[in-house]
């Protein structure tokens, strides 16, 4: 039985009521663990990450004796404790060297989890030239058909998208544009991790030119032990409230970019009903009317006779 926690004054009131289901959610905070035994390599790596995911991560200098895939019940209590709902852990040995694992919880019970191994690192310190603002969040580019076609590839972007993800906003600035994440999935089961920063430089024209410069970290990570979400909790996670889904409008759609488009629905036109301006050389005429032209003529015959 879970123990209930009550607020004794005003902030842990405000605190527990921060830390309950909304319709629109916190920005998702990340846990950033060192495990028992670390490379400089990993040690590297949870820093740079810890520097793109500031301020919404909490980082421990310190190392845990922690083996993510052997002991959930560790996973799930750093994440209650620390309200975190991802978690990237770092390790190292002599069987699986430079070693990250990212774990994605909901509801504080873990629902996916990626181990990857880093070759080729460059960390962010080693890249010199300009770094990315606090709270920023990056541009992300998908490479590769696996990332449509396999299974597993779909799930690993489904993951940075979200851990990525930051704080909604409705708007962009343009100017906020800062970094740019790309990930190439590669035929031999390894993710390219790359980043880079955006430079905004004079066109001539309203629109800037933009160029990118690598700014770190880069890694290529090799995928390794995966555990997929449960289907039941994985329907559970991806539910949308009633309150935020959009009222479907009739005959109006949306598409991937967000362009609506509205159809029509018009009656059958009956031209010949349609008011129109009333002309002479346009009127039906019968078989028994007589032009004007013959009348002319009838009236000069007659007047001739009269003479």
């Amino acid at each position: 039985m879970l123990r209930t926690v009550k607020a004794k004054n005003a902030r842990a009131k405000r605190f527990l009521k921060n830390r309950e289901a909304k319709v629109h959610e916190n920005p998702k905070n990340t846990l950033v663990v060192r495990g028992s035994s670390t490379s400089q390599v990993v040690s590297d790596a949870l820093k740079d990450l810890y520097a793109l995911k500031r301020p919404n991560a909490v980082y421990f200098s310190k190392k845990n004796e922690i083996k993510p895939f052997e002991d959930e019940e560790k996973l799930e209590f750093f994440s209650r404790k620390n309200d975190t709902a991802h978690l990237v852990i770092g390790t190292h040995s002599k069987k699986r060297p430079h070693n990250l694992t990212f774990v994605r919880m909901y509801n504080h019970t873990m629902l996916d989890m990626y181990e990857f191994g880093i070759e080729n690192p460059k960390s962010m310190n080693s890249i010199p030239g300009a770094k990315c603002s606090l709270g920023l969040k990056p541009l992300m580019v998908f490479n590769g058909d696996r990332f449509e076609s396999d299974e597993k590839c779909k799930n690993i972007k489904n993951f940075f998208l979200d851990f990525f993800n930051g704080e909604e906003t409705s708007a962009i600035n343009l100017a906020g544009l800062e970094h740019v994440i790309s990930l190439t999935a590669t035929p031999d089961d390894r993710i390219l991790f790359r980043t880079y920063a955006i430079q905004m430089k004079k066109s001539g024209l309203k629109t800037p030119r933009v160029e990118l410069e690598e700014m770190g970290p880069n890694y290529d990570l090799k995928m390794k032990r995966v555990t997929v979400p449960k289907p039941d909790m994985w329907k559970s996670a991806v539910r949308v409230p009633k309150e935020v889904k959009p009222k479907k409008a009739k005959n109006i759609e949306v598409d991937e970019m967000g362009d609506k488009y509205g159809r029509i629905h018009l009656g059958k036109q009956e031209i010949d009903k349609i008011q129109t301006r009333k002309m002479k050389g346009l009127r039906k005429r019968g078989p028994d009317d007589k032009e004007e032209g013959d009348d002319t003529t009838a009236k000069k015959q007659k007047v001739d006779d009269e003479e």
